[in-house]
């Protein structure tokens, strides 16, 4: 640029300054396009003759006419919000200031969320300004409302705009797609790796629960291996033997409530494990071989307990306020603490609804079996009833197995069969206790726990560097615009007309009368 840049200023502008060459000038964007003009109100329809632009179509980045809704009643004067080819229009709400180029539109008009105009100065220019971080720090100064940021025709106008000449505009134009198209590609690559990182996830599950991920595990220890029936026998021993401790502390408990004076409820009498019936050859030819030691079980069948939350009623529940878990504070594999409610809790309701550590704390709605492993041992918190709480027999089922395989049950649509309702879905206590459940033994299950999540923790480290990168390639397109736009991406030339000159010549233009729009043919009003 040389050392004779001026200084131009924009007092309306939170911009206190810019600096560009010689022969740039700055201008109001109201200055460098026709009128801004709002667009039509009408509701969206899926028939009609005249398409309907919203805010959300411009938002994917391309529109997808076929996405485009028709309207539901013509304007009386459709000339008036004809869209057309190098139209540009910006969303005053929503998505606040995001802009789109029109190429090739269909035959279509704007919805009154968006705000149209046609530049009079190079369209792609002007449409790279739009994204440039210039025009969104200016933006972020416009936008209007408190509850629901908008910007109006009138801020919007008032921004101010860098204008090389002419012959410049087009080589900024030239390069920056130059640049952009090698950015895109690497912004591709980094989306492509991102989806197969889902696939891969995906796959590590799938290997993990058909017992792929121990083949060699298994080989090295077959001597030790047990039976599916011997494994089954023992879950069935680990929950008896738990009923019977049951019903020691019940009578322990019992004691202690007689030499109280009966203060209070009298301790429920634990009732004695139910088995549903084993999965029948019909049900079992429908899931997929399992390996040699390894079996299919109803989750009720391997579970020491699972029950509902408590019951939210107000004027009902007494007791002592308490913090309590729903379904938003539950994430896969972590608690969301942060929004918490209370409670009125009894204190012979803690046994039933109070968590343990290792406790595994299953969505009943929201998304039905979207689960965590409760880690906290000395908390006193207590679950709602849109939550299940979960234990399990800690010599032949890891909770953590237990996880992944809801994990992957969510994710690959077997746990869906197991809901119930049509709009709003729900994970009953009879639909998780018949969920199919694949077992292996306790040491395998442990194995396959580590296989996963050294598979899922260098899938992370992946993730973070994707994610990393785009956050970099991000940058560098805000800071190739920013160059664009101060004078710093492609060199002046000395013959290039004034913009000053070009500025004038648009005023000229602008003061002419205006022409007749053109007839927009076959659209029924």
């Amino acid at each position: 640029m040389g050392e004779d840049n001026q200084t131009l200023r924009h007092d309306d502008s939170k911009i206190e300054s810019y600096k560009f060459p010689k022969e740039w000038c700055i201008s109001k964007i109201s200055n460098l396009c026709s009128q801004l003009q709002y667009g039509y109100t009408t509701k969206a329809s899926d028939k009609g003759d005249l398409k309907l632009l919203r805010t959300t179509d411009i938002t994917r980045g391309k529109i997808d006419w076929n996405l485009v809704p028709f309207c539901s009643t013509n304007p009386a004067d459709p000339e008036k919000y004809l869209l057309k080819e190098g139209d540009i229009v910006i969303s005053r709400a929503g998505s606040v200031g995001f802009s789109y180029l029109l190429e090739k539109p269909e035959d279509s008009v704007f919805a009154s969320y968006l705000i149209r105009f046609r530049p009079y100065i190079d369209k792609k220019f002007f449409k790279y300004f739009l994204d440039s971080p210039l025009y969104w720090r200016e933006i972020s100064e416009k936008k209007l409302g408190i509850a629901v940021p908008n910007v109006n025709a009138n801020k919007l106008k008032q921004i101010p705009l860098p204008v090389p000449p002419l012959p410049e505009q087009r080589r900024i134009v030239s390069k920056l797609e130059e640049l952009l198209s090698e950015l895109d590609k690497g912004i591709e690559s980094f989306k492509m790796a991102r989806e197969q990182l889902i696939v891969y996830r995906q796959a590590i599950l799938k290997n993990a629960f058909e017992g792929k991920l121990t083949e060699e595990w298994r080989r090295k220890h077959a001597d030790e291996l047990e039976s599916a029936e011997t494994l089954l026998e023992k879950i069935k021993a680990e929950r008896e033997q738990r009923y019977r401790q049951q019903q020691d502390d019940w009578k322990r408990a019992v004691k202690a409530w007689e030499a109280s004076g009966k203060v209070d409820k009298k301790p429920t009498k634990p009732g004695k494990p139910k088995e549903l019936p084993p999965l029948t050859e019909a049900e079992l030819s429908e899931l997929p071989k399992l390996p040699d030691g390894w079996a299919w079980i109803r989750f009720h069948n391997m579970v020491l307990e699972s029950c509902l939350g408590k019951m939210l009623d107000k004027s009902k529940n007494v007791g002592t306020p308490i913090p309590y878990l729903r379904n938003i504070n539950v994430r896969w594999g972590s608690f969301d603490l942060s929004d918490l409610l209370n409670m009125k809790f009894e204190e012979a309701e803690k046994e039933r609804y109070g968590l343990q550590s290792g406790d595994l704390i299953i969505c009943e709605g929201g998304e039905p079996g979207r689960c965590a492993i409760w880690k906290q041992s000395n908390s006193d918190m207590r679950i709602q009833k849109a939550l299940h709480r979960v234990r399990f027999p800690t010599k032949s089922i890891a909770n953590k197995f237990a996880y992944y395989f809801m994990l992957f049950s969510s994710s690959n649509g077997h746990l869906s069969k197991f809901f119930t309702g049509t709009t709003i879905k729900h994970l009953t206590g009879k639909g998780l206790a018949n969920l199919e459940f694949p077992v292996s033994s306790i040491a395998e299950q442990n194995q396959i726990v580590d296989q996963i999540e050294s598979r899922l923790s260098a899938a992370e480290r992946l993730e973070q560097d994707i994610a990393n990168g785009l956050k970099q390639a991000e940058a560098l397109r805000q800071s190739l615009l920013k160059k664009a736009f101060e004078g710093r991406l492609v060199p002046q030339d000395p013959n290039d007309e004034p913009a000053s000159v070009l500025l004038e010549r648009i005023r000229a233009e602008k003061a002419k009368p205006k022409q007749k729009a053109r007839k927009l043919k076959k659209v029924a009003v």
